[in-house]
């Protein structure tokens, strides 16, 4: 019996929870990347009806089994940002925590416009056949993963500028934290009609992502090596 009071008491002390949240960056990346995998292959901006309607309407379950995935990953994001923040508290640094809450807050609304769109196409509007929405509604998704750029950068820029300025992270890990914030910012400016450069070209649909994933990898770790701090908001 003393065992199994023990064992409960240590899932409601707020160490527990604490490090439980600090895991969440990690738990984000595995589920975006499951989610990425069954939502499939996205069609360009400019696609034909065809091949909108076959994606969309030929696929309908395995898009809306990812939008189930990717809202509830909303929430690992949310918590992620929220275990760099008190992060940053204890540090003193509120200023780029707060920076940090504002800019996953924007991203976690701009990823769920792109979860609900996908999801509304799959739904009902493909099985509708109004080419001129569905492909406008496609072009709209698209424009949102360009411009979710500008949050992302935000939350890498919080982040490393807040754990440096907290003596928490290295000046090499500083640095690609820098880097990686450039890299993610010129995701902005993929405006080409076609090609690389394009929003749904190979830097806005892989290499953009990826490097913000393995930031927030790199920062989850950083974040599990430091002691949970013992406090009651948690």
């Amino acid at each position: 019996m003393s065992a199994s009071t023990s064992s409960a008491n240590a899932f409601t002390t707020p160490a527990f929870w604490e490090r439980f949240w600090r895991t969440s960056g990690i738990q984000f990346v595995g589920l975006f990347i499951v989610a990425y995998v069954i939502y499939g292959y996205q069609p360009p901006v400019g696609a034909s009806a065809d091949a909108l309607v076959a994606f969309y309407d030929g696929n309908r379950t395995r898009i809306l089994i990812a939008a189930v995935i990717s809202s509830l990953n909303i929430l690992n994001l949310m918590w992620f940002a929220a275990a760099i923040r008190t992060t940053l508290a204890d540090a003193g640094q509120d200023g780029w925590g707060a920076a940090t809450t504002a800019s996953s807050a924007a991203l976690g609304a701009l990823f769920l416009l792109l979860v609900t769109l996908g999801a509304a196409l799959a739904y009902s509007v493909a099985g509708s056949r109004d080419n001129t929405l569905i492909s406008a509604l496609n072009d709209l998704a698209w424009a949102c993963v360009v411009l979710s750029s500008f949050p992302r950068a935000m939350l890498i820029m919080a982040g490393s500028f807040g754990l440096w300025r907290a003596r928490q992270i290295s000046n090499a890990l500083f640095a690609a934290g820098v880097a990686a914030l450039v890299l993610v910012l010129l995701g902005g400016t993929t405006w080409m009609s076609d090609g690389f450069w394009a929003p749904a070209g190979m830097y806005s649909r892989f290499v953009s992502p990826i490097i913000g994933l393995v930031w927030i990898v790199v920062v989850s770790r950083v974040l599990l090596t430091r002691s949970p701090a013992t406090r009651p908001g948690w």
